[in-house]
């Protein structure tokens, strides 16, 4: 089995200026982390939240109408609600660096506001301890870590202590990219939903996008159930409580807020695609977008904008697949990756 290489769908960071860094902890009771991401200043901001279950803070900030028209850096963190403190460390990061917004203009520019929506998954108690879960210092140490370099997938970050398919599978955290030749849209997604990700044959369902995402053999999808059935008769180690894939979409078209809000409705699609069920009453499905600006949208621009929308839902699956393939199986886990059950699989 080969691993796959990295970023083999792009990126978020193939959109310019957007940066990702992530932290995570395992063992000694740990089983979470935090990723942070980064846009490029002067970018508009949007958020959907689509699940019944949501942990997330700032969002009411993103909405249209409101003072700012974008944020400074989003945070994907796990934790659950506890784990919406890893922003505190990437507002300190940000506040060092006298990023955000002026809080008394240019009379102290010093003095600054950052704006960073976060949102969570539920992962407490995956390690084995309750109380271990990201704060301030995880979020510090994924903003420090933010670059535009081949952003780490898997078992890391804010998808480190994730699970799918009722809590039986690995998820993880993935990113991938896709463009028109014009419009680039990028996706990063943590994927721990309580709903499915395969078919009853092993077959991915985001493999619906593209080629690139191979079948299992036929021996492997015959044992599909039964390797299924014994990981739930088996169980995880702590009570697995799956629910939620956050993420952000990113795209170099110039949006206003309400078509940058827009756009993270539409990348909602890739989750639905991708996750069977999705966005159910157990699952905080949360999508932030960010548009940078860089490329003009056409006079008449609706046939773009729905091109976006497209591409973004594109982005998105691609991006949960990504997280699948390269998840695996931290020491002392119960629940298997994918690719311990589907080696044949291009990972």
């Amino acid at each position: 089995m080969n691993d796959r290489p990295a970023n083999a769908f792009g990126a978020v960071i193939d959109v310019d200026g957007v940066r990702v860094g992530s932290r995570h902890r395992i063992g000694a009771g740990w089983m979470s982390g935090t990723t942070a991401v980064l846009p490029p200043p002067g970018s508009t901001a949007g958020v959907v939240v689509a699940g019944g279950a949501p942990a997330t803070r700032e969002t009411d900030a993103l909405a249209p109408g409101r003072l700012v028209p974008g944020a400074d850096a989003f945070v994907l963190t796990g934790g659950s609600a506890y784990g919406l403190a890893a922003a505190d460390g990437v507002l300190r990061f940000l506040e060092e660096r006298a990023i955000g917004f002026p809080a008394f203009g240019r009379a102290a520019p010093e003095h600054v506001v950052p704006i960073v929506p976060t949102a969570a998954l539920f992962d407490l108690g995956r390690g084995g301890d309750f109380s271990a879960r990201p704060g301030a210092g995880f979020g510090y140490a994924a903003a420090a870590a933010a670059d535009a370099a081949p952003v780490a997938t898997g078992s890391v970050g804010a998808g480190t202590g994730a699970l799918t398919e009722h809590g039986t599978l690995q998820g993880g955290l993935g990113t991938a990219s896709v463009t028109d030749g014009q419009f680039t849209v990028g996706a990063l997604v943590a994927v721990n939903a309580a709903g499915r990700i395969a078919n009853d044959d092993g077959e991915l369902y985001a493999a619906s996008v593209t080629p690139r995402i191979g079948r299992p053999t036929a021996g492997e999808s015959a044992d599909w159930h039964a390797r299924r059935a014994a990981a739930v008769r088996q169980g995880p180690a702590t009570p697995s409580a799956p629910n939620t894939t956050i993420g952000v979409i990113a795209t170099n078209a110039a949006l206003d807020v309400a078509a940058t809000t827009r756009l993270a409705g539409a990348a909602h699609a890739g989750i639905a695609r991708a996750i069977r069920p999705s966005h159910t009453i157990v699952d905080g499905d949360t999508l932030f977008a960010a548009a940078t600006g860089a490329v003009r949208l056409p006079d008449d621009p609706v046939s773009a904008l729905v091109g976006l929308g497209a591409l973004a839902a594109d982005a998105v699956t691609l991006a949960i697949a990504d997280a699948v393939l390269t998840a695996t199986a931290p020491a002392g886990t119960q629940a298997p990756a994918y690719r311990d059950l589907c080696p044949s699989v291009f990972l």
